[in-house]
């Protein structure tokens, strides 16, 4: 089936222009004007992506993607103005999984949803396999075909697409350490830039969710000059 994505932007031309340009590729696009539209619309139909542009009146970007996170780990692109790092940094941060400064051209959003949403990249192979299907390391359960992820006490763990991907790509190599470039490869696929921060937020993310102390990790390690890796040992089942 064609994947669902929702662009929230108060510009009425950059609205109809990209869900015309997506619609043509593909991909089924709907749109929102505001806040207020994006969470009627998120109520009301399931979506497999939001493009959400962070400068909008009243409640901008931020603020929504926020909220988002706090109730779903839908994939989140944000559409920014702002070229400081800082402010794309910061978008990360919110939760988003990827972010595109304006102006942009359609074939690059297409490009990075098609990257978001893609599940089997090249480099670290994060497959899709048998939903039932679970890794366990350290009394969490991940399940890479449900892409869910249980604390050791049965709760959900809330993972954004690039967390999850992140921490797949880890757990499907136990105790190896893997470079950032691998880890973009994991969670972009080809469409990261050089010098891209987003795996560096997003596991600092990953670690304030897993880890007991996340300033002093033990799950996921840094290697200096190398990458990370996940420490604990991980033991494959199947929950059927």
């Amino acid at each position: 089936m064609n994947p669902h994505v929702l662009i929230v932007d108060d510009d009425a031309e950059i609205r109809d222009l990209v869900a015309g340009y997506l619609s043509r590729h593909g991909v089924s696009a709907d749109t929102a004007a505001n806040g207020e539209a994006m969470r009627r619309a998120v109520a009301n139909r399931h979506y497999d992506l939001v493009v959400l542009d962070i400068m909008m009146p009243g409640e901008d970007g931020l603020a929504l993607c926020r909220w988002l996170r706090e109730r779903s780990s839908i994939p989140v692109i944000m559409l920014t103005a702002l070229a400081e790092e800082s402010d794309r940094v910061l978008g990360l941060e919110m939760g988003a999984d990827d972010y595109l400064t304006k102006p942009f051209g359609a074939r690059e959003l297409l490009a990075r949803i098609r990257a978001v949403l893609r599940r089997a990249p090249t480099g670290v192979a994060l497959h899709r396999n048998d939903p039932d299907e679970v890794l366990l390391f350290a009394g969490f359960r991940l399940w890479p075909g449900r892409r869910q992820l249980e604390r050791p006490d049965g709760t959900g763990v809330p993972l954004t697409a690039g967390e999850f991907d992140l921490l797949l790509a880890l757990a499907r190599h136990p105790g190896r350490v893997l470079s950032r470039d691998e880890l973009l490869d994991a969670t972009k696929g080809r469409s990261a830039a050089p010098f891209d921060r987003s795996v560096d937020v997003q596991l600092s993310r990953l670690r304030h969710k897993i880890e007991v102390d996340p300033k002093s990790p033990s799950l996921v390690r840094t290697v200096r000059g190398g990458g990370y890796l996940l420490s604990a040992a991980v033991d494959r089942g199947s929950s059927s």
